[in-house]
């Protein structure tokens, strides 16, 4: 059994994590989705054309994490070509599973630290965006979304660690897929819905209750890995 095998579990922890890290989301590319709706003419900006430019953003933005995962498990199958790197790659991804929960139960930040190394990428791609604006089509936003998916965010790069472990070019897409919708919700929820979700996403309970789901089955990831060392 491979404890990184994308069964229900982890790809259940991916979009908890995705939703449960949706606050950190709405601070790194909210204000580029406000910009995106307010640069549309006063003339143009009937609620289906809006709609379609937020959907149009968050779907290039998760085409690019997909892309990242992709890329990252296809360096992972290079370094998984012994069986001990397997292992070693698989008590990572259970590792960078226990700080995810531990950051989403607000109980450590550290993840958020990561973000500095994607600062210097960042600065490369910051003007290709600017140069889409004012978006006005769902090409134009798609794109917008594409270089929005490449933002330093330390949630983002806990789970491509994670698609390095998976070492599967078609998995560590999905699982970035799968971590991508997760984070939908906090970010197309607008009104008395966003209010409702947010204090349900923040509420200590809830978050508790899913990292100690996480953190479970972690364990249960490493528990595997001890018996296929014993067993070796």
């Amino acid at each position: 059994m491979d404890p990184t095998g994308l069964g229900l579990p982890p790809l259940l922890a991916a979009f908890v994590f995705g939703l449960l890290g949706g606050a950190h989301c709405i601070g790194m590319c909210g204000g580029i989705m406000s910009a995106l709706t307010f640069a549309v003419p006063p003339s143009m900006r009937s609620p289906a054309r809006l709609s379609g430019l937020l959907l149009g953003y968050n779907l290039g933005r998760i085409l690019s994490y997909m892309t990242a995962g992709a890329l990252v498990a296809s360096l992972g199958t290079v370094i998984a070509l012994s069986s001990t790197a397997r292992i070693i790659l698989q008590l990572f991804a259970a590792v960078m599973l226990i700080l995810m929960a531990l950051y989403i139960a607000d109980w450590w930040k550290g993840l958020l630290r990561v973000e500095a190394v994607g600062k210097r990428l960042w600065r490369y791609l910051e003007p290709i965006g600017r140069r889409l604006m004012p978006v006005i089509s769902i090409p134009q936003a798609i794109g917008l979304g594409a270089g929005g998916g490449w933002l330093p965010c330390g949630p983002v790069y806990s789970m491509l660690a994670w698609s390095l472990a998976i070492a599967d070019p078609v998995r560590g897409a999905l699982l970035m897929a799968v971590f991508g919708l997760g984070t939908l919700p906090a970010l197309l929820v607008t009104g008395f819905a966003a209010r409702q979700l947010g204090a349900l996403i923040r509420h200590r309970a809830t978050r508790t209750l899913a990292a100690l789901s996480i953190i479970a089955f972690a364990i249960w990831q490493l528990v595997s890995l001890l018996g296929v060392g014993i067993a070796h």
